[in-house]
């Protein structure tokens, strides 16, 4: 569960679960959307042969119109379960990231802070408290675009080598304990930062726990219900929230993850801890109403331009191919946003102008990083039919 943004270009020839990437690609210019649509099912049914996963789902939307839909594996490991809804909901990672930043940034618009403020002026606390150090010197943007310099609370102990572990740091199968949000900023704060404040581009999670903190600060409103305020309402998207409070999860019938424990067996982490994802990665979703949102946010249809930019511009110093984009077989532009957690894999491909999104998710039986998924042919049978 890094909760990471995934964001690649999409004539990769396949994609490792857990690629982590920065910003959102900016609306291009309108260009022809191909006549014919393939066959998402197709598609689906292919995904579901590569080893460790469990089930898919997967839509494609042109326009705003479903031009395809799909779902192939199982409900259940083993083949159990019977076949996951084409529409079921499922966790969307740090797709949940887009959002929140979307609502900060109308936030923003509305004069109730500023992309400059600090954040020891916005939650003193984290300064008296010493959750956060240097908080007197990170700003708002900082840590919308991940170069505050603040430690992951997320990351799994280093191996040997310095990298890091493969495992968060904090127990997968505590599917009860109700953790705060600064809980979670606290586990951080003994690891190294990052770098300087506004320095480089170093992903983190704590980031984003900080702002659906200052987001309910602000408006008085849990996050969960500002979220649907300002953006699952407004967009129809209504089969969208998030859950925040453990045991609360997904609703209706859909897949279920499995994560390997501490002996190698395979555990369902359906239950996964709500009150762990919150602003870094909790949204629960469907492809139809992730591709609205997606839609709706590439088309700057929720941000002025100059806040959008906060978001798309890139950063001095780039991360691995971040903002590089490659043609597909038919000539057009993707972009992928997504993340990963435990037993999950969720992305979202999305033209450059906005009208076309295929949003796929993935339940899993092995740990995100090591599930090797050719999803550009995939994307390609869909919007880039050979025959």
């Amino acid at each position: 569960m890094s909760y990471r943004n995934v964001r690649a270009p999409l004539s990769r020839a396949g994609l490792a679960a857990g690629v982590a990437m920065l910003l959102m690609a900016p609306a291009g210019p309108a260009v022809a959307v191909p006549a014919r649509v393939g066959n998402v099912q197709e598609a689906m049914d292919e995904l579901a042969k590569t080893p460790g996963v469990v089930g898919v789902v997967g839509g494609a939307y042109v326009d705003g119109k479903p031009v395809g839909q799909g779902s192939a594996g199982s409900r259940l490991l083993g083949g159990k379960g019977g076949r996951i809804p084409a529409n079921a909901r499922f966790r969307i990672g740090s797709q949940t990231k887009q959002m929140v930043a979307t609502v900060v940034l109308q936030l923003v618009k509305e004069g109730r802070l500023g992309v400059d403020d600090k954040l020891g002026d916005l939650l003193p606390e984290v300064a008296e408290k010493d959750l956060v150090e240097r908080a007197d010197e990170v700003t708002v943007r900082q840590m919308l675009r991940h170069t505050s310099g603040i430690p992951d609370w997320y990351a799994g102990n280093p191996k040997p080598d310095g990298s890091e572990g493969d495992d968060p740091g904090f127990d997968v199968f505590d599917f009860t304990t109700h953790y705060r949000p600064l809980d979670l900023v606290k586990w951080s704060r003994s690891r190294p930062r990052t770098g300087e404040p506004g320095e480089k581009w170093s992903y983190s999670n704590t980031n984003y726990t900080l702002l659906g903190v200052i987001i309910e600060r602000l408006t008085g409103h849990d996050l969960a219900t500002e979220l649907h305020r300002r953006l699952f309402g407004p967009l129809a998207m209504t089969k969208t929230y998030l859950p925040l409070k453990p045991p609360e999860g997904i609703k209706g019938p859909h897949g279920h993850g499995y994560y390997p424990d501490a002996d190698g067996e395979l555990r369902d982490v359906d239950r996964f801890n709500a009150s762990i994802a919150g602003a870094a990665g909790g949204v629960v979703s469907t492809a139809h109403d992730v591709s609205a949102f997606q839609r709706a946010f590439t088309q700057g249809k929720l941000l002025p331009p100059e806040l959008q930019r906060v978001l798309t511009d890139r950063l001095p110093k780039n991360p691995p191919s971040q903002g590089k984009v490659s043609r597909g077989r038919c000539g057009d532009d993707f972009y992928i946003l997504g993340g990963n957690g435990p037993g999950f894999l969720a992305m979202t491909f999305y033209s450059e102008d906005g009208r076309r999104q295929f949003a796929m998710s993935f339940t899993l039986s092995a740990k995100p990083g090591t599930v090797e998924l050719d999803v550009s042919k995939a994307v390609e049978a869909a919007f880039c039919p050979s025959s």
